[in-house]
């Protein structure tokens, strides 16, 4: 049996995660009260049933407390659980609620949405690092959900290493480890030639294959991440996220990435995300 476990702020996209799983051949649970979690499992692993996956969030109270507990135990009896936990901005989530006019499941007509928000972040706080974190800030709907696609596909019993582009005027990601930081390269978004176009187009891949910095930054990335990778993969480590942050996030931060990915897709299961791509 595989269990995967769906949980992050409201308004980040859970609905969204579980309809991938769904879609994707899973008995899927939503809202489900952490402490029936040991149940609903002993009920459906003699039924046959392979793949499950159950939100669980602040909509159960105070039991998803119990959640990092609960997890230990079903792994201790040799389920194959995954935990992919969904975050975004504060003020993104407050849009996103203002927008739908829907009420926060805190919300007791006292407490302003901002103030729910941050509320739910504090009693989230004991899960958020427990599995697999992915920022959806400013990811729209149909990356999140191949993004999902991939997390369900590829091998959990290894690490998995992540590259990530993004744009530092778009705000930091929440879901990265390591953070690089290239905006001090030449910038291609300059060059009417290249200002339409990506890191994975030929004619800026050769503009930064040819700038001596953007080399030196790459090799040096790079040797960082092979020195420090093995300590993360020691400590039983199943996701690590590499942030790769430009301007806009479009050009040279994309290259790097892809660069990246390509060197250590020999050693490592990788995957690839741009934040900033809209599909």
């Amino acid at each position: 049996m595989q269990l995967f476990l769906i949980s992050g702020l409201s308004g980040s996209g859970k609905s969204v995660a579980l309809k991938v799983l769904e879609d994707s051949g899973f008995y899927c649970v939503d809202n489900l009260p952490a402490e029936m979690l040991p149940g609903l499992i002993d009920l459906l692993l003699p039924a046959g049933y392979k793949n499950i996956a159950v939100s669980i969030d602040v909509r159960s109270a105070n039991s998803v407390q119990l959640i990092p507990n609960i997890v230990n135990d079903l792994k201790q009896k040799n389920l194959a659980v995954h935990v992919l936990f969904l975050d975004a901005q504060s003020d993104t989530l407050v849009k996103r609620y203002s927008e739908t006019r829907r009420l926060h499941p805190l919300n007791n007509g006292v407490r302003t949405l901002p103030e729910c928000v941050e509320l739910e972040r504090e009693q989230l706080q004991s899960i958020c690092d427990i599995g697999h974190r992915i920022d959806t800030s400013e990811v729209h709907a149909n990356a999140l959900r191949a993004w999902i696609k991939e997390f369900i596909d590829h091998d959990r019993a290894q690490l998995t290493l992540l590259f990530q582009s993004f744009g530092f005027k778009h705000g930091l990601p929440l879901d990265a480890d390591f953070v690089f930081d290239v905006r001090c390269l030449p910038n291609p978004h300059y060059m009417p030639a290249l200002q339409p176009l990506t890191g994975r187009d030929q004619p800026v891949i050769d503009f930064l294959e040819n700038t001596p910095d953007a080399q030196l930054m790459y090799s040096d990335i790079c040797d960082f991440i092979s020195r420090w990778l093995p300590k993360f993969i020691a400590d039983n480590r199943s996701y690590f996220t590499v942030a790769i942050g430009c301007t806009g996030g479009q050009h040279r931060s994309v290259y790097l990435t892809e660069k990246l990915a390509r060197h250590f897709k020999s050693e490592q299961q990788v995957l690839v995300r741009h934040r900033e791509f809209k599909s």
